[in-house]
């Protein structure tokens, strides 16, 4: 793996440092030592003098002011050869200067080089230099990191992705399912592209949208698709971006993106999760944070104040539009504000249309009957079906998707991942009767919804299922509500007429919780009880500390009582009418326990169609959407 140039640099600077001051200190070269060094014999100052006064000596060079010597002599025990030998003298020799000159012979001195002072100098230098190009480069890289040394003085920037005309690859024709929302922001881009169109008649272009939706629906794609389609500069940048540490830099980010706004108006400015610092102000006990509610306050004077912006358009996005501040969504600031919801089955199958483009599916496969199965999926968790679908696909080494792959996905979506199926004993006994008293009660009951499925196989922390295709009507009466607190109670009622109160299991505590939120809703929030129709719960409660302390209830405790009393008498009379059915229809348990044990999962059509041959199944109005 290959180091980056950052990192040799961090290895290079202290090798070079290390290896300089060792070359210098060790292997520099003298041409002091140079020279002396080729004089491999040595001499001594008396046999030196001896040859002196003997005539034999030819050169002398001096070297270290004098206290070293390289003489030229001839040596009688060599054949009077020339030699070159070294002799070390004395300090204090000054007549030897007037003898070689008396004597004609030839010298000369040698000056030492300060060379010393300049490689020293040298190495004093180059340290700081490496350091200060090392402290220059990681300055550098400071730079790019968000909040990092080198932007100390850029806190009160805005962080805001600028996009002259926003490539995004993201079109209206790419949004699905969510068509009430695109008409309202094509009407956008219409202002943006035409604005006279609107002026005109005397009509002023919209100051801020509000998108509102549950996680997934597609509210930051549309705002892609808005970029991709206006054409004008787009700022998009998310709510938790202005709120820092320090008091003052969210308000200063506010000032520094809408000036930067105004000097490219006509533009769109996009803030996702604007709930971050949007919040009420004034709702925590003993004050609020301050620096978000000074973000918040230069907001709502950017967006509405004094001088107005003119030209720009903010976009912002929001699953939590109950916790915004009021002044945030009065008109003036969010002059629109746009529901994105969860899609109808229309919806999902153009969903499904537009995520399948780049899917190989089978040619089985129905888009239409994956859209009717799917009730309340967002747009992102249709997305992410069909890719677990093709997940599944591959490693099934299939070459295009079919329903198989596509049941397993939604099962896997839904309830979890497939877990290992058990074996046959007096445990899965027990759950079969327990998921087959689900779906006995679903199937004889009228307005309960029907059986898709049933299986024994385990999915996440269930060890059995019960599948229903719930209707989408958006109302629900009481007869219905009664029939699902019945399909809910079927399972404990199977086990306790099956195997006896002694040995009902824990498997019905999820059952017994929705049992009693549908029957206490009934009672006090939709007056289907015989206290009459009263709403004594809110439908929401408080969401912040601050708010609670003036909520109290608003109904004495005989009221209270005759509530609970209330909620006891509708669960144990549909809890009776579950028993009385697991009781009248034993043969045909016992005959779909065995089969569901054999094959572990029984679809809703053979189901139904079995229950037909002992007892008489209702007709359900099942809900058939026009497409």
């Amino acid at each position: 793996m290959k180091a980056s140039w950052r990192t040799i640099l961090l290895w290079a600077v202290p090798a070079l440092v290390i290896g300089f001051f060792l070359w210098q200190g060790s292997f520099a070269p003298n041409p002091a030592a140079v020279s002396k060094n080729t004089a491999s014999t040595r001499m001594t100052y008396g046999r030196f003098l001896e040859y002196l006064d003997a005539n034999r000596v030819k050169s002398v060079d001096l070297y270290d002011g004098g206290r070293t010597a390289i003489v030229e002599a001839v040596d009688p025990e060599l054949d009077n050869r020339l030699q070159r030998l070294r002799v070390d003298l004395p300090g204090s020799a000054p007549e030897l200067v007037t003898r070689l000159r008396n004597s004609g012979i030839s010298f000369d001195s040698h000056p030492a080089r300060n060379d010393g002072a300049v490689w020293g100098l040298l190495g004093n230098l180059v340290f700081p230099i490496l350091l200060l190009g090392g402290l220059f480069f990681l300055f550098r890289r400071s730079n790019n990191v968000p909040g990092g040394p080198g932007q100390a003085m850029s806190f009160g920037k805005s962080r805001a992705r600028f996009q002259m005309e926003a490539k995004t690859g993201v079109m209206f024709d790419d949004v699905a399912g969510i068509e009430e929302a695109k008409e309202e922001l094509q009407e956008v881009v219409t202002f943006l592209k035409k604005p006279e169109r609107f002026t005109a008649v005397g009509a002023r272009i919209p100051k801020g949208v509000l998108l509102i939706g549950p996680p997934g629906t597609g509210k930051t794609l549309l705002a892609k698709a808005i970029a991709g389609e206006a054409g004008v500069p787009f700022f998009s940048i998310s709510g938790s971006e202005f709120v820092e540490m320090f008091v003052g830099v969210g308000a200063s980010r506010v000032r520094d993106l809408f000036k930067k706004a105004k000097e490219n108006a006509p533009c769109i400015i996009f803030i996702d999760e604007i709930d971050a610092v949007g919040r009420q102000r004034g709702a925590g006990i003993g004050g609020g944070n301050d620096e978000r509610e000074q973000t918040l306050n230069q907001l709502l004077t950017e967006m509405d104040g004094f001088e107005g912006n003119t030209g720009i358009i903010i976009i912002a996005a929001t699953n939590r539009a109950d916790v915004l501040d009021s002044a945030l969504l009065r008109p003036g600031r969010f002059d629109r504000q746009v529901m994105v919801d969860v899609p109808d089955i229309k919806g999902r199958l153009e969903v499904l249309n537009v995520h399948a483009r780049d899917k190989k599916i089978s040619d089985e496969v129905s888009l239409e009957v994956i859209a009717r199965r799917t009730p309340g999926f967002s747009g992102a968790d249709l997305a992410n079906l069909l890719n677990e679908a093709a997940i599944l696909t591959a490693r099934r080494r299939k070459e295009a998707m079919t329903m198989l792959e596509i049941d397993d996905a939604v099962d896997r979506v839904v309830a979890g991942m497939e877990g290992t199926p058990l074996v046959d004993s007096k445990s899965k006994r027990l759950i079969a009767y327990h998921e087959i008293g689900h779906a006995v009660i679903g199937t004889l009951v009228k307005d309960h919804d029907p059986v898709q499925k049933v299986t024994l196989v385990p999915r996440g922390q269930a060890q059995g299922l019960t599948w229903f295709t719930p209707s989408e009507d958006g109302l629900i009466s009481r007869s219905q509500i009664m029939a699902r607190i019945q399909g809910a109670l079927g399972g404990r009622a199977a086990e306790e007429v099956i195997f006896g109160d002694a040995e009902v299991t824990t498997g019905a505590g999820n059952d017994l919780q929705q049992v009693t939120g549908m029957a206490r809703q009934m009672v006090t929030r939709y007056g289907m009880s015989d206290l009459g129709p009263l709403s004594l719960e809110s439908q929401q409660g408080e969401v912040f500390l601050g708010g609670g302390w003036t909520n109290r209830s608003e109904y004495s405790e005989v009221i209270a009582a005759r509530i609970d009393g209330q909620v006891r008498e509708i669960v144990a009379h549909c809890y009776e009418q579950a028993c009385r059915i697991m009781r009248e229809n034993r043969e045909v348990i016992d005959r779909l326990v065995d089969l569901l044990i054999e094959k572990e999962t029984i679809d809703g059509d053979e189901f139904r169609q079995i229950m037909a041959e002992y007892t008489v199944v209702p007709e359900k109005e099942r809900y058939v959407p026009q497409l």
